[in-house]
């Protein structure tokens, strides 16, 4: 038959329990600052992105026969 534990075992146990739980919450928060931080820097990278894309597209405009060579284009003159 087992024994059962002892008030001070369980207090022991109750002790370690919450130590652990005061450091999973340490590690959550940390977890979520992360996660914001880098939520941030990849909306801050896709705006970078689509303002380079912008100027890239209006660089081509502006390239002599783009509209005739660029395949991505319909042709419309004909």
């Amino acid at each position: 038959m087992a024994t059962q534990p002892s008030l001070e075992q369980l207090a022991d146990r109750v002790e370690r329990l919450l130590l652990r739980y005061e450091e999973m919450q340490r590690t959550n928060a940390l977890l979520t600052e992360q996660v914001r931080s880098l939520s941030q820097e990849r909306d801050s990278l896709k705006s970078r992105l689509s303002a380079a894309r912008a100027r890239v597209d209006a660089l081509l405009e502006r390239l002599p026969g783009a509209a005739e060579t660029d395949p991505a284009r319909p042709n419309t003159s004909a």
